[in-house]
């Protein structure tokens, strides 16, 4: 239904696409990867006509009908139903015409279509759509305009959908949604019946929607089977087999070349050798395997501070003479904490962490913390605060003060990536994912014990999320995380709090479990549909159940705490023995010094003998204490 055929585009002096081709089917949910910058976006836009491309035809089947969603999404006075119900243009034009038109035959027709389009039924479906998405029957009957521009976004997403095209394309349409709207959104384009093509970094909708992916590897369009975890593994099988192809014909290449260097000039050779010449010219060059150099992110390590390193006793807060968002919290942060918190936007999971960065202040009860402690805050609404005229290196250097030098500035940045050349690059020139790493590197400038984090990946591409996932592992503070990657919460939370009907409660069960919560309580208003919903769940439970049967969760997390704890004294362990190696390797090296000197042999003060004898000792007292540090370092890493 769709062709794309040896397109072309460049964006500037830059080639995004070079005589690039794939095929869609009908019915195809596909998903769209590639790193950013690598021309997603610009995909869609050339599908849907808004971008010219160089060279090359896209072109589809019949009169297809495309639905994405508006990058203006509806305001002013019109209801949020009433902005959704009219996304259907075919059924607003035939409603309006009905209204006017006198000839009998001419409203036979339009109200068999109507009928054929179920437009009786249009209210309903688009109500449903909006309760999926967040939207009461109360904030359904609001104007659009006095809702943020995320809700306004929902709006959007929820017209392109109640519209029903031949062709839906998606760009990032999870970024806008908390977790319950967005299983909502997992579940309806599970079951949406025409094609789907869709740009996403949310690696769990990839894997649950998509039955194909396209990726954009060096400027061409390669479709894959299955979703995103089959596409992973695909790749990687063939990036392995094309570098072991390539290294089989550089070793072929090399014999050939070293029997023509040897037997060139040999005249019962020269014709053999001049064959395998040719043979070497018929093989081309050398081409390299191509592999995506993959930017690695490193909090700086903190000093350890004894816990808690943050209590909430009876703390209310909430914003000027509004009432209290969240109320009579009680709580406390240890310093190997993993927090996730969960819950419907609006909720107060943004404020929660207003209020632990001391951003907000309690209204009542108290906050208490170390004077010791220090905090790291991220939220893409730094980013509005950022010059976009000076470089990373120049906010960096602002950001550490005066007193730092060069080489600190460049360690720091260099800690998310930023090569020089790119920390010398003006803010508004880079990149959403190059302006997240940077919020990211400013925000853990001082090595803070405590590093909150409020929906860091909105603007990070597949393996800058990894990334993430890997230094949030390794981080040796506290952090309390807000987002709506289910991925991310799995990997890194051994927490999860649930900010809802203004608290914030711990929850007894893992991202899964509450995912399977929101499923049976969705199902359960979801009239004929609850039971199949049901029936899933409870194999889902039963599944996680037996593979937890020795083991609850509660305890597997505790469990984890608990090795984070044996790893510290550990740690501390291999540190005092790494300093004690570095003081005796001193010793030692002074004492062979003094024995390398000639003066110490006519020094009639300095016994030769005892100097020998002490660096016999300082080297089984090094042989011992390396010993030490190889079994220290082994239980280390088996913690």
């Amino acid at each position: 239904m769709l062709h794309v055929t040896d397109l072309s585009f460049r964006h500037g002096e830059r080639v995004l696409f070079d005589r690039a081709s794939m095929a869609l089917s009908d019915g195809w949910k596909v998903g769209l990867v590639g790193r950013n910058g690598a021309g997603k976006s610009t995909l869609l836009r050339l599908i849907q006509g808004q971008t010219e491309a160089d060279g090359g035809s896209i072109s589809m089947t019949g009169r297809m009908r495309i639905g994405s969603v508006p990058q203006d999404p509806p305001g002013g006075d019109i209801p949020v139903l009433d902005a959704v119900l009219a996304a259907d243009v075919e059924r607003t034009a035939l409603l309006a015409e009905a209204e006017t038109c006198e000839d009998g035959l001419r409203q036979a027709e339009i109200h068999a279509r109507l009928d054929e389009i179920g437009a009786a039924s249009a209210p309903s479906r688009a109500a449903s759509i909006l309760h999926g998405l967040g939207f009461d029957n109360a904030a359904q009957a609001r104007p659009c305009g006095e809702f943020s521009g995320g809700w306004r976004m929902r709006v959007a997403l929820a017209g392109t959908l109640f519209s029903n095209p031949d062709l839906l394309i998606l760009d990032e349409p999870s970024n806008h949604l908390d977790l319950e709207a967005q299983l909502w959104l997992t579940e309806h384009l599970k079951r949406f019946r025409h094609t789907l093509l869709m740009v996403s970094h949310d690696r769990d909708l990839l894997n649950d929607v998509c039955d194909r992916i396209v990726h954009i590897d060096q400027q061409k369009l390669v479709t894959y089977q299955g979703n995103y975890d089959r596409f992973e593994r695909t790749r990687a099988e063939r990036l392995e087999q094309d570098a072991a192809q390539q290294a089989k014909a550089a070793a072929q290449r090399k014999h050939m070349q070293a029997f023509v260097d040897r037997f060139r000039a040999k005249a019962s050779k020269a014709r053999q050798a001049q064959s395998r010449l040719k043979m070497i010219e018929k093989l081309g060059p050398i081409a390299s395997v191509p592999i995506d150099e993959r930017i690695a992110f490193n909090f700086p390590p903190p000093e350890e501070l004894a816990s808690p390193i943050l209590t909430l006793d009876e703390v209310s807060v909430g914003y000027g003479d509004a009432p209290a968002v969240l109320k009579r919290l009680d709580l406390r942060v240890d310093m190997d904490d993993r927090i996730a918190l969960l819950g419907q936007n609006g909720n107060g999971k943004s404020t929660f962490i207003r209020l632990i960065s001391e951003r907000l202040q309690p209204r009542e009860g108290r906050l208490r913390r170390p004077s010791k402690l220090r905090i790291g805050y991220f939220s893409q609404d730094q980013e509005e605060g950022l010059d976009y005229d000076a470089s990373p290196f120049q906010h960096m250097s602002r950001a550490l003060g005066p007193g730092a030098g060069e080489t600190k500035v460049r360690a720091q940045l260099g800690r998310f990536g930023f090569s020089r050349e790119r920390g010398d690059l003006k803010v508004g020139l880079m990149s959403g994912g190059e302006k997240t790493r940077l919020l990211l590197a400013l925000a853990t400038r001082n090595a803070p014990h405590l590093l909150l984090l409020d929906e860091p990946t909105n603007h990070l591409d597949m393996d800058a999320r990894a990334s993430l996932v890997d230094a949030i592992n390794d981080f040796e503070g506290a952090v309390v995380l807000v987002s709506h990657d289910t991925h991310l919460v799995k990997m890194v939370a051994d927490q999860l709090w649930i900010v809802a009907d203004g608290k914030v409660t711990p929850f007894e069960g893992d991202i899964d479990d509450y995912q399977s919560r929101l499923l049976r309580e969705r199902g359960g208003s979801g009239g004929g549909k609850a039971g199949k919903r049901e029936e899933a769940n409870r194999r889902r439970e039963e599944a996680a159940a037996a593979a937890a049967a020795e083991v609850s969760k509660k305890e597997q997390r505790k469990q984890s705490a608990d090795n984070r704890a044996k790893r510290a004294p550990l740690k501390r362990a291999l540190e005092a023995l790494e300093k004690t190696l570095a003081k005796l390797g001193k010793e030692r090296a002074a004492v062979e010094a003094r024995l390398a000197d000639p003066a110490t042999y006519t020094d009639a003060s300095v016994n030769v003998t005892d100097l020998q004898k002490e660096k016999v000792r300082l080297e089984r007292e090094i042989a011992h204490t390396e010993h030490e540090w190889l079994v220290a370092q082994e239980a280390y890493e088996a913690a």
